[in-house]
């Protein structure tokens, strides 16, 4: 069956899924996770990918990625997921299909909606209950954004200049936001059982 043609804009933000075929696990410890990532900051820098937000899950990876004209998108995740998957063939002398089909890119159309998204990601890892705390979890954007941690690969979002006037309140705003979703899910999570 023919792929279908990717429609994307020539300027933007994306979110980015990439899935382990049948949602098996692709990343099994951290020298993986550690190798996606250089691979994300060396191909990044190539194709002229702008990465706002990013979480690595055991079996998938979400990124937020800015795009403009210069951007090879397509060129940037062929790289990147072919990298990886030499890797891990190599590392775990696996045979087969790692990555389930190709990746899926959905359009962030609002700014607003950026940095929303961007903290649903990050709260992956509680979500899937790998950490209790997002702080816990080192292979995601967060402590960027919540704590100003140093990290090569994030170009932050345009929409986090708009919580606050200094980096101490944008980073005292994210945590506050991060912990209104999580209160948000827990309710969502009791009401079910009510």
């Amino acid at each position: 069956m023919p792929q279908i043609f990717r429609i994307l804009p020539e300027e933007g933000v994306l979110h980015i899924l990439t899935r382990g075929n049948n949602r098996q696990k692709v990343f099994e410890d951290g020298h993986d996770y550690k190798t996606y990532l250089k691979f994300l900051k060396l191909y990044r820098q190539d194709n002229k990918i702008s990465i706002c937000h990013y979480c690595i899950m055991p079996n998938h990876a979400h990124l937020i990625v800015a795009i403009t004209q210069e951007s090879a998108l397509s060129k940037f995740m062929k790289q990147l997921n072919l990298a990886y998957l030499h890797h891990h063939k190599k590392r775990y002398k696996y045979v087969g299909h790692l990555w389930q089909g190709r990746y899926k890119s959905l359009i962030i159309s609002e700014d607003e909606y950026l940095i929303t998204c961007g903290r649903y990601i990050e709260l992956n890892p509680v979500r899937a209950r790998i950490v209790e705390d997002p702080k816990d979890y080192e292979y995601s954007s967060y402590n960027a954004y919540a704590y100003g941690r140093k990290d090569e690969i994030v170009e932050y979002s345009p929409m986090y200049r708009e919580l606050g006037k200094s980096m101490k309140e944008r980073q005292l705003n994210y945590r506050k936001d991060i912990k209104e979703e999580l209160y948000k899910d827990d309710v969502n999570l009791n009401a079910r059982f009510i």
